[in-house]
């Protein structure tokens, strides 16, 4: 479960934000997953409880947002949204497709005291 280490990674970047911030409490986390991560937001939600735990993010809120998948048809050039890698242009139904979006998973913005 690569979820777990995921966590440990965002509770690492909050604590280094903190120092560096000079806040003590944080009371909500909003973090960004695209939908082609393959980051499963309730795995997450689980992991981010245990992570947590003995940090400074302790009693913190997890709020996600999901984004979309984003891809170019390079037979159409159609603009598009994907749910998965292996989707077809909702076009012409070709395969060759340019990611341009959703792979990403980041801390958009801390709620912090």
């Amino acid at each position: 479960m690569h979820e777990l280490s995921l966590c440990e990674n965002i509770v690492a970047s909050i604590e280094e934000a903190a120092l560096k911030e000079h806040f003590n409490a944080v009371v909500v986390v909003h973090l960004g997953i695209g939908k082609l991560s393959c980051v499963e937001p309730e795995a997450l939600r689980f992991c981010f409880d245990t992570a947590i735990q003995g940090t400074i993010a302790e009693s913190t809120q997890l709020v996600i947002e999901i984004f979309p998948g984003l891809a170019q048809c390079n037979h159409c050039g159609a603009n598009l949204e994907i749910e998965n890698y292996y989707d077809a242009c909702s076009h012409c139904e070709s395969f060759d497709l340019k990611i341009l979006g959703g792979e990403q998973m980041q801390i958009e913005s801390l709620e912090v005291m």
